[in-house]
């Protein structure tokens, strides 16, 4: 404001005289920038790197974003229980149905007249509650072998090799049905290349070769036989038909929910006795049941059963055969039982193989 009043003083007295007058700023100084201050504030400007990103896959796309997805561990207790048999599903409590009930209901299902199929084979889906201990922690995913009273045709190859000392533990497992069994001989033409073992997917081995068979453990990595994996251990015969006849099954963490686990797996064929079936789902649900954290809480939460090409899902009461909740003194009990039944190794290197 000041400048402009100082300028038309300026004209006005240019006007008046006619002559030709130096202008004067009456102002102060007009601000200018300092030296150097220009060059501080580039330098203060940082660039903005865009970083390139590549092709991203359709199944990881949803990592970086954050998706509400619903819980896959159901519960359906605070719904009604349905009245009569005519009733929308998803507004009612699912039915619980015994082994034997829900085998007739798929028999019926897979009858000639309708999908034709009686020797379908029975599948078990096994849902479970990962948690660990601890609330940031959750239990591995882990595969094993459940040992069933009565086998069938799980059409699987599965070859086994069994290394042994000693005439009656060698015929002990022919006799139970082993692929190849053998002691010092064998690891010597294993060790010569004459005998390769990724032809057989199990490994058995009793603890008086464990010295001997220490020789083997690069070529054999998580297949050497170990007593956590129950390949290690004096009943050959047990072994053999367990790995042989057994349900095989693994536990598989969802991939965006950690604390929910699946097992899939197949416990017989329809056309077999139903107690036998029965008795098979039985030893599979002890043998995943002993797994369970150390934690309060089900770790088994609910249990299907299925039967291909039918889509029906019938859900059975798992906690007949297995106790609901964790058991400290039964859980120790069973600790104690196991920890007599391992063998004791007969050297140092015998000790270290079976760590």
């Amino acid at each position: 404001m000041f400048t402009l009043i100082s300028t038309m003083r300026a004209l006005a007295v240019r006007q008046q005289t006619g002559e030709a007058l130096r202008c004067l700023h009456l102002t102060a100084v007009t601000e200018a920038a300092r030296k150097g201050t220009r060059e501080k504030a580039r330098k203060k400007k940082v660039k903005v790197e865009v970083k390139k990103v590549g092709f991203i896959p359709h199944n990881q796309r949803d990592k970086k974003i954050n998706v509400k997805r619903a819980d896959k561990h159901v519960d359906d207790s605070w719904k009604q229980v349905p009245k009569d048999d005519v009733y929308v599903g998803r507004y009612y409590r699912w039915p619980v149905y015994t082994v034997a009930e829900a085998i007739q209901c798929h028999r019926e299902t897979h009858h000639p007249t309708m999908y034709n199929v009686p020797n379908a084979s029975l599948n078990v889906e096994i849902e479970l509650n990962m948690q660990g201990e601890k609330a940031t922690r959750f239990v591995d995913n882990f595969q094993r072998m459940a040992m069933i009273p009565h086998k069938f045709n799980h059409g699987e190859e599965r070859k086994i090799i069994v290394f042994t000392k000693g005439n009656e533990e060698i015929v002990e497992a022919r006799e139970a049905g082993a692929t190849l069994v053998g002691g010092v001989e064998l690891i010597k033409d294993i060790t010569a290349g004459e005998l390769l073992l990724s032809d057989y997917q199990f490994i058995i081995a009793h603890p008086n070769i464990l010295p001997e068979l220490v020789a083997l453990r690069g070529l054999m990595k998580r297949k050497f036989p170990n007593p956590k994996s129950e390949t290690l251990g004096v009943n050959l015969a047990e072994m053999v038909i367990k790995f042989s006849n057994g349900i095989s099954y693994s536990a598989t963490k969802d991939e965006y929910q950690q604390n929910f686990g699946l097992i899939k797996a197949n416990v017989g064929t329809l056309d077999m006795d139903a107690q036998h079936l029965e008795e098979n789902i039985r030893f599979l649900l002890q043998d995943v049941n002993s797994m369970r954290p150390k934690r309060d809480g089900r770790f088994i939460t609910r249990v299907l059963l299925k039967s291909p090409p039918s889509s029906e899902q019938l859900k059975i009461d798992p906690f007949v055969y297995i106790p609901e909740f964790y058991d400290k003194t039964a859980a120790k009990a069973s600790r104690e039982a196991k920890q007599q039944a391992e063998p004791v190794p007969e050297s140092k290197e015998a000790a270290a193989a079976s760590n």
